[in-house]
């Protein structure tokens, strides 16, 4: 069952966390933290202009086309990459299968087959 935020959240009142095992899980700390300061001040009604701006910002059409837009353009970056793999695993098949089809023709297979 999962717990209820507890209504100790007054001024004065101090929160402690688990420190970060890295960099990253550090930031995300310190994001979260700062997301909560904005969500509290909009709530309370102090928050300042350029907190009010910033939301605004991420709730527009623009930037949910422009989050579109490049969520879009790593997938096809990670298309292109799994193609290129793949075409290298294909180029090292054929590779191989030349290399069979010599030796049970009888050929010399090796650095020795372009010397000729």
């Amino acid at each position: 069952m999962k717990k209820s935020k507890s209504k100790d959240n007054t001024k004065g009142s101090t929160r402690t966390m688990r420190p970060a095992a890295t960099p990253e899980a550090r930031e995300n700390q310190l994001v979260s933290l700062a997301v909560e300061l904005a969500e509290k001040q909009l709530l309370d009604g102090t928050a300042s202009s350029q907190v009010i701006t910033h939301y605004l910002k991420l709730g527009s059409t623009k930037e949910k086309l422009d989050y579109e837009f490049k969520k879009k353009q790593m997938d096809l970056i990670e298309a292109k990459t799994e193609s290129l793999q793949s075409a290298q695993r294909v180029e090292e098949l054929y590779k191989n299968a030349l290399d069979a089809m010599k030796s049970y023709s009888g050929g010399i297979s090796g650095a020795n087959d372009y010397d000729e």
